[in-house]
């Protein structure tokens, strides 16, 4: 016999237990993001198109900006847990961490997500927005203001202009060498770059 709580799930179209929860996010998150924008989708309607409790956003992705990330721009990364992990350590090495973590991210796939990111950005206004987002706002504006130093959100889109566009030689037109340049080797020529950025004289 079903039990009037059974029913009620049934009703408000509840996934089962055990169902692939995280997967079902992408995919109804994906489609409210092209439906609703950006900022009109809220996680809340994300997580009632999929079925599931809306807490499991956070769970899964740490909030909207994540769920966007992994839905839309596909980043193989958590904007938090990534601003967090760079912003730990001597502040004076932050630049070569900040290098060799990305192009380490990036190199794992080929770059191919990378090109891909780049795509979504060209021909969706909503792929700018929320790139402009999780970049400027959860990943270099947090480091910045971490780091004390003035004007954050001018060194933010300095750090930002700098990798995308390292990204975009390195993954997408490919310019030699620096298209196959060991790590070590972008490190040391662009870690003192985004080092000043973040806490050198920006004139």
């Amino acid at each position: 016999m079903t039990t009037s709580a059974e029913q009620e799930g049934k009703r408000r179209g509840r996934r089962p237990a055990g169902a692939d929860t995280k997967n079902a996010l992408i995919e109804a998150a994906r489609a409210v993001f092209i439906e609703q924008g950006y900022e009109g989708a809220t996680v809340r309607a994300i997580a009632k198109r999929a079925g599931v409790d809306p807490a499991m956003v956070n769970h899964w992705f740490g909030g909207k900006e994540g769920l966007f990330g992994q839905s839309v721009l596909q980043l193989p990364i958590d904007p938090t847990m990534f601003a967090n992990e760079i912003s730990e350590g001597d502040i004076d090495t932050l630049g070569e961490r900040i290098v060799r973590r990305f192009l380490t991210i990036w190199d794992s796939s080929g770059g191919g997500q990378f090109s891909a990111l780049v795509r979504s950005v060209a021909s969706h206004d909503m792929a700018v927005q929320g790139l402009r987002e999780i970049f400027l706002k959860q990943i270099f504006m947090r480091v910045a203001a971490k780091t004390g130093a003035d004007n954050a959100m001018f060194r933010a889109t300095l750090v930002a202009s700098q990798l995308v566009g390292m990204g975009m030689v390195r993954y997408v037109t490919k310019f030699e060498p620096l298209a196959t340049n060991d790590i070590d080797t972008m490190v040391a020529a662009v870690g003192p770059t985004i080092q000043r950025y973040f806490t050198g004289d920006i004139g």
